[in-house]
């Protein structure tokens, strides 16, 4: 399942936001970081499950893009501690 939202942080901020939320706040299903880049972080957690997190810079804020396919619920934890868009798009 792929999920989205605009945020007003930065991407560097959001992906480092990321990497600590996937390592302490969901212990039972934690996942680290495998690859990154940039834009773009790769997480692997429990049976070698994954977490791919991108971020792209636009006119009303940093486009927040994750997808995976058994990390859905936590997925969905981590955007919504996002700060939303100043504009209010989420």
């Amino acid at each position: 399942m792929t999920h989205e939202t605009v945020t007003s942080l930065a991407g560097a901020e959001v992906l480092a936001r990321a990497k600590k939320f996937f390592q302490e706040r969901v212990p039972s299903n934690a996942a680290f970081p495998e690859k990154e880049g940039p834009t773009w972080l790769a997480l692997r957690g429990q049976g070698g499950e994954e977490i791919a997190l991108s971020v792209a810079a636009g006119p009303d804020g940093t486009r927040v893009r994750a997808s995976t396919l058994f990390f859905d619920q936590a997925v969905g934890r981590f955007l919504s501690t996002l700060p939303a868009a100043q504009d209010g798009t989420t």
